[in-house]
C-alpha cells in the first residue's frame, strides 16, 4: 500500500497559499485568481504570478505560515502510516517551503513532499516548478499524475486523499479514493467509488479496517 496526500485543504485545514497571499501579497493576487477560475490562465500561471507578489521579511511570512493548523487526525494518522511500514507521500500543487514549516512545527518535517518550490529572496520571490509537464491535464504546477507515476506502479494498492481540482486526473489512478470539497463532488458525478472524509480520523478507521481484512484473509 501507497499513500498519497494532497496537502492544502486536506492536511491542512485552510489553503496555505491563499492565506499568505492574503496576509502578506498585494491585492493583485486576487485578480490573479479570478482569472484562473474563469479559465483565463492555467494553475501554473497563476501561482507564478501570485507568488512574485508576496512581500514582507522571512519573519512575516514565517508568522503567517505559524497561523495554520492541521487537520486534527493527521499527525495520528501519518503515526499509523509509520506504523504500519506504509509510505506516505505530500503531493501538493502548493509551495515547499510553506508545507515543511507547518509539518516541522507539527514533528512531521520528516514526511516526503512533492511540491512547487519557493526561490528568490525577501521583496523578489518566485516561484519555481520542477514538476511541472507540458500537456498536463490540470494545467498544474505540480502535475500530479506524472510525479506520482512510478511510485503509484510500484504499489500493490493506491490511497489517494484529496480536496481540489488539481486533484482530479490523478484520482484515477486511486485504488482507495478519499474525497471531500470540489474532489468529492467531482468523483461522484462521474460516478467514481470514493470515501467522503472530514478529517483524517475517519481514514485512518478505514485503511486500519481495510488492512486488518487483508492480513486475516492472508492467514
Amino acid at each position: 500500500m501507497q499513500v498519497f496526500c494532497d496537502f492544502d485543504g486536506t492536511i491542512s485545514v485552510i489553503d496555505t497559499t491563499d492565506h499568505v497571499l492574503d496576509s502578506l501579497a498585494a491585492p493583485q493576487w486576487e485578480a490573479l485568481e479570478a482569472d484562473w477560475v474563469a479559465g483565463r490562465i492555467d494553475a501554473s500561471t497563476c501561482m507564478r504570478g501570485q507568488v512574485a507578489l508576496i512581500q514582507g521579511a522571512d519573519a512575516d511570512l514565517d508568522e503567517a505560515l505559524d497561523r495554520v493548523e492541521l487537520d486534527p487526525g493527521f499527525p495520528a494518522f501519518a503515526a499509523w502510516c509509520a506504523d504500519n511500514a506504509i509510505p506516505l507521500t505530500i503531493v501538493s500543487d502548493g509551495v515547499d517551503y510553506f508545507i515543511r514549516r507547518i509539518l516541522s512545527r507539527h514533528g512531521l518535517g520528516h514526511l516526503p513532499v512533492i511540491s512547487n518550490s519557493l526561490a528568490g529572496k525577501p521583496g523578489a520571490r518566485r516561484l519555481a516548478q520542477p514538476h511541472s509537464r507540458e500537456g498536463c491535464a490540470a494545467g498544474a504546477g505540480v502535475c500530479k499524475c506524472a510525479a506520482t507515476a512510478a511510485r503509484t506502479r510500484a504499489a500493490e494498492t493506491v490511497v489517494y486523499v484529496g480536496d481540489g481540482r488539481s486533484d482530479f486526473c490523478v484520482s484515477h489512478r486511486a485504488d482507495v479514493l478519499f474525497a471531500k470539497g470540489a474532489l468529492a463532488d467531482y468523483a461522484a458525478g462521474r460516478g467514481e467509488a470514493h470515501h467522503a472524509f472530514e478529517t483524517f480520523h475517519e481514514i485512518t478507521a478505514t485503511l486500519a479496517s481495510l488492512v486488518e481484512t487483508r492480513r486475516a484473509a492472508a492467514l
